[in-house]
């Protein structure tokens, strides 16, 4: 089973965000260098029933095409549902895209389908096989067949977290299911849906044509992003109505994790606009209160030339979602400009947290940063955990790892 000592997987996002921003100078800077959380938590993880047939691909086909939905050579379409052995035991939601091309461009008014992954705190007498991925990765413990979740505590119901991997990922991609196995062995059931970015845009911005190419086919990114927090809130609408589920999950205490592109989808799933024009105009896509507090790692606010969230991020005017961000100071692809610009204007509690020299990227030196600083502040935001409040008031960086300090102390 891959471990976190193991890990190290870059974040690809196609790029568009510079700015710059800042707090008042009399809002007082933490102090504190804390010890790192464990890794992994206390308990046990297991995983929905993910069951596929891999005979099903055609040589020379990749497995991860149709995680993340990239069509065939041909233009055929691909998508984690097409790979399903038991599709009738596996997590899923169609969601109603509305009919807003303004929005949603040709996606506007179509039904579309989304895979789903939970995780969760089990116990030592889960004895369930561990499934094996063809890419070396395994979803540990996983139900089959009509196999209920075996919860650490029967009786509990647990804070859930909202996973949004990043652009062109899946939870089941690169090292994502690690990730998502931390936050479960830390009391929390963790679901993702598998986006499928690529059935909707497959631009990449690395250099200025790609830019260039960006601007003048906008509309299916921004459908791709619109549609995002969208399906996120009917992942959580299926997990509070599933009757494996929902008598096992705190509907009061929500909260999310994104990584870079994922990180904007927990932003616009609690109110942000999105860009929608070159000329940097933006419309609120939806706004879910049922979300308490989110951590964007890498978050995505855009590139100079077109920021996330409007022009001037100002599509972040009035938010108040909970929202802790954790940048890389050489991150080119989701500038901490951009993201020190919209953090500031933000309305609620809000921090944003610096990883110097980090690029878009998650290696094996950055796990206790991340964690410890996601962990702290989930479980001060979301649980309402007093611990985890004292300390997050206090908390100045995580000791050993990389060099890590506020820039936005937290309000």
């Amino acid at each position: 089973m891959t471990t976190l000592s193991g890990i190290v997987f870059a974040f690809t996002l196609t790029g568009c965000g510079g700015g710059s921003g800042g707090d008042s100078p009399a809002t007082p800077f933490p102090t504190t260098v804390v010890s790192p959380l464990t890794i992994p938590g206390p308990y046990a993880v297991g995983c929905s029933n993910i069951a596929q047939d891999f005979s099903r691909l055609a040589p020379g086909e990749d497995v991860t095409d149709y995680w993340d939905g990239s069509p065939s050579a041909s233009g055929a379409p691909r998508y984690a549902t097409d790979l399903l052995s038991d599709p009738a035991n596996t997590l899923s939601v169609t969601v109603s895209a509305p009919n807003d091309t303004s929005l949603y461009g040709s996606i506007a008014g179509r039904q579309v389908p989304y895979v789903v992954l939970a995780c969760y705190p089990t116990g030592t007498a889960n004895l369930r096989a561990d499934y094996p991925l063809p890419t070396g990765e395994v979803v540990p413990h996983m139900q089959t067949g009509a196999d209920q979740p075996l919860f650490a505590d029967t009786a509990a119901r647990y804070p859930m977290i909202m996973f949004s991997h990043g652009y062109q990922g899946s939870p089941i991609s690169s090292t994502y299911l690690s990730v998502m196995s931390v936050f479960a062995s830390y009391g929390y059931i963790v679901v993702a849906p598998f986006h499928g970015d690529l059935r909707f845009s497959d631009l990449t911005i690395d250099n200025i044509s790609d830019a260039v190419a960006l601007l003048a086919h906008l509309n299916p990114f921004t459908a791709l992003q619109a549609l995002r927090p969208r399906s996120m809130s009917a992942v959580l609408d299926l997990m509070l109505g599933h009757p494996q589920w929902r008598d096992h999950i705190d509907a009061t205490q929500i909260g999310g994790f994104g990584v870079s592109l994922g990180g904007e989808t927990l932003m616009l799933m609690g109110g942000a606009g999105l860009t929608t024009s070159p000329g940097l105009s933006w419309t609120q896509v939806t706004v879910d209160p049922r979300l308490k507090a989110a951590v964007g790692y890498v978050p995505y606010f855009g590139q100079p030339f077109l920021p996330a969230f409007g022009r001037d991020e100002h599509g972040l005017d009035g938010v108040t979602l909970p929202y802790l961000a954790i940048s890389g100071t050489a991150d080119t692809t989701a500038p901490i400009t951009m993201t020190t610009q919209g953090m500031a204007l933000l309305a609620g509690t809000r921090e944003l947290v610096k990883l110097a020299g980090v690029k878009h990227k998650f290696d094996v030196a950055l796990t206790n940063d991340i964690f410890t600083w996601s962990l702290t502040f989930l479980d001060a935001q979301v649980r309402g955990n007093p611990v985890a409040r004292q300390q997050l008031s206090t908390m100045a960086s995580v000791a050993g790892g990389v060099d890590d300090s506020v820039v936005i102390p937290l309000r």
